[in-house]
């Protein structure tokens, strides 16, 4: 029932601070451009064809990570960190470039060597956001903010941005605690507190699974209660559950018999982005393990507070949920990426067809069916 291919916690958006003299949002996707200034844009970026996504660790076994070759060097004054602890750590000891801004590759790359993440999920959760916000031109990612190093500006008003905006793909969705305890490279410490309160409350100091679904079902009834513009549907929906489950599956030392994470170590993972010395990595390729013991717990249907008013949370029967993971993909390619790509031309619908073949690949074996809005080459 649940698919190990969850969009997950590594939301890699690239995206555009449009200039509010234009009819644009403040913060929109290179996609959010005319077909006019597409056209003035493509000739000025360094065209780059993405190459092949790379295939499973030769070793996929559990190993030291934080070693010689791997030391912690903090961010220096130019480098980009973001709200995702786990590239921050990668970015921090050298499995991504130490600026910050990385090829979908590399990324997929880094996620496996340094926390062994499963080869099709990481596949999966990279290629997503690429296609949404990624720079699909320069094929290059910032892990943060907006930068000169994702490749030359777009002309006014667009410049390419990073993860630290990431609203065009999680669409309606407003945030309700989307990495427990970071946004915007700035460490939360009251978030930060609870999940330290509610890992003594419900897991002797620890944060495991249990943890993660009292935790979970926490957020979600705060942000009913308090946000009534709070939408839960997909892919936010998948999203919520499957980071739940990633500082346990990836932040818990591999030799370890045990599935939980002590406070210590999360404090180094979430607040320093750095790995506890000697820390290896997961014993064995690792996804969304434990997503069902975390839905199960407090199953809540996609939905959304109605009306703007909040307590009026109502189910939407049309979003994809645990039972529909093929749904998930085909609004994902026709509405959210044809929505932001009507009508691509030259090397960038030669790349979105590329990336959009690379993001299936991540599901391939689900029962889902492949499919080319934008032909096939």
């Amino acid at each position: 029932m649940f698919s190990k291919s969850f969009v997950s916690i590594l939301f890699l958006l690239t995206i555009v601070n449009l200039s509010p003299s234009f009819a644009f949002p403040t913060y929109g996707s290179l996609a959010g451009l005319t077909e006019r200034e597409w056209n003035e844009l493509i000739p000025r970026l360094p065209k780059s064809c993405p190459p092949t996504p790379p295939g499973p660790l030769k070793f996929n076994g559990t190993k030291l990570v934080h070693d010689r070759a791997h030391p912690f060097r903090p961010p220096a004054k130019n480098d980009i960190r973001g709200p995702c602890p786990g590239l921050n750590t990668l970015a921090n000891h050298g499995y991504l470039p130490h600026n910050g801004v990385a090829t979908p590759s590399q990324i997929v790359n880094a996620v496996q060597e340094g926390f062994n993440m499963e080869n099709r999920n990481a596949i999966f959760v990279t290629y997503a956001a690429h296609l949404v916000d990624g720079n699909l031109v320069t094929d290059l990612l910032s892990i943060g903010g907006k930068t000169s190093k994702t490749g030359p500006d777009p002309p006014p008003p667009a410049t390419v941005g990073g993860l630290n905006t990431h609203a065009v793909f999680e669409g309606r969705f407003i945030i309700e605690n989307r990495k427990h305890m970071t946004y915007s490279s700035i460490f939360n410490q009251t978030l930060f507190d609870q999940f330290v309160d509610f890992s003594n409350r419900f897991g002797g100091g620890f944060y495991n699974y249990t943890v993660a679904a009292e935790l979970r079902f926490q957020r979600i009834q705060e942000s009913i209660a308090t946000n009534p513009q709070f939408s839960f549907i997909s892919p936010r929906f998948f999203t919520a559950y499957a980071e739940s489950t990633f500082p346990v599956n990836f932040f818990v030392d591999g030799r370890s018999t045990e599935k939980k994470l002590n406070m210590e170590d999360a404090t180094l993972f979430f607040r320093d982005g750095k790995f506890p010395n000697d820390f290896h990595r997961a014993s064995k390729p690792s996804a969304t393990e434990g997503i069902n013991l975390i839905f199960e717990a407090h199953p809540v249907a996609p939905g959304e507070n109605k009306d703007g008013k909040v307590n009026n949370y109502v189910p939407d029967p049309t979003s994809a949920d645990f039972g529909s993971f093929c749904l998930l993909y085909t609004n994902f390619v026709n509405q959210t990426v044809g929505g932001l790509y009507p009508n691509p031309t030259g090397i960038l619908r030669k790349n979105l067809i590329k990336n959009l073949h690379f993001f299936f690949t991540g599901i391939e074996g689900a029962g889902c069916e492949e499919l080319f809005p934008y032909g096939q080459l």
